[in-house]
């Protein structure tokens, strides 16, 4: 099972023209571990991992399977999720012969699959990949939504350990865990993320506000989980944070902090930051 309860999402770096920049990657993910992340997601929503070729996605596994200290010393998870089925199948292929601790399965976006199709895309990553994997559902992105009942079936199968819900958050309070597993729950990103610990079993955070200042997501996150309040002060430090990056065009937000600060992670791919 995964140890760390907090992973940061990161961005994929790119060059001014658009072509992939793995060093740039590389190198923000080893920026992230000398601040003491020991958890970090690849090829997500925030890694705009459906601009991404299957070959760019390899290119990626390749260059992280190669940073020994990197795959030696932190939980590393990577995105699997494709229009096409049989890419993400190969991808997850790949993946098993890594070190890589993890996948996210996330859903094909546009082309709305039937919850019965979405089942079978699961079961077949799954048995590709043969790691541990956390669900994606992310309707506003995808335009697909895992019902209940669907995550009650996918939560039962050998290997998955929790999701992570962008959508409707009441729907994780319908879901049957049983007494004997423990899954995790995880948060997309920062918003509405007290709410989420409060009242609605969420018990995880994957985090995009981290990849800015990881040490204070991390406190704020962990005293959210014990239920204390924090300081007014650090109330609002954690609200300027927010609003830099999700005042707006999110990824566009994030790397332009980033970059100013010294790190090279590029452009997004257009037609994010027109």
């Amino acid at each position: 099972m995964l140890k760390e309860d907090y992973h940061i999402a990161v961005p994929t770096a790119f060059y001014s023209d658009e072509s992939l920049n793995v060093e740039g990657t590389i190198n923000h993910i080893k920026h992230l571990y000398q601040k003491g992340v020991r958890s970090v997601l690849v090829c997500g929503s925030t890694g705009e991992q459906h601009s991404l070729s299957l070959g760019e996605k390899l290119i990626l596994l390749e260059a992280i399977g190669k940073e020994q200290e990197l795959v030696n010393n932190m939980e590393i998870i990577f995105g699997v999720a494709s229009i096409r089925q049989k890419e993400a199948e190969e991808l997850a292929k790949h993946i098993s012969k890594t070190n890589i601790a993890a996948i996210l399965i996330g859903y094909p976006p546009y082309i709305k699959p039937s919850q019965e199709e979405a089942i079978r895309y699961t079961e077949k990553i799954l048995s590709s990949s043969k790691k541990q994997a956390i669900l994606y559902n992310n309707p506003a992105r995808t335009g697909f939504d895992l019902e209940v009942d669907t995550i009650n079936k996918l939560l039962n199968l050998k290997n998955i350990i929790g999701i992570k819900e962008a959508g409707e958050k009441s729907k994780i309070e319908k879901i049957n865990i049983e007494s004997d597993k423990q899954y995790y729950i995880y948060a997309g990103g920062e918003q509405g993320l007290e709410d989420k610990i409060a009242h609605h079993g969420f018990n995880r955070l994957s985090s995009i506000a981290g990849n800015l200042d990881p040490e204070g997501i991390r406190n704020w996150f962990e005293v959210l989980l014990k239920g204390q309040n924090h300081r007014g002060e650090e109330l609002e430090e954690m609200k300027n944070l927010l609003d830099t990056i999700y005042a707006g065009s999110l990824l566009v937000n994030l790397k332009k902090e980033l970059n100013s600060r010294g790190e090279d992670l590029g452009v997004c791919r257009s037609p994010l930051g027109n």
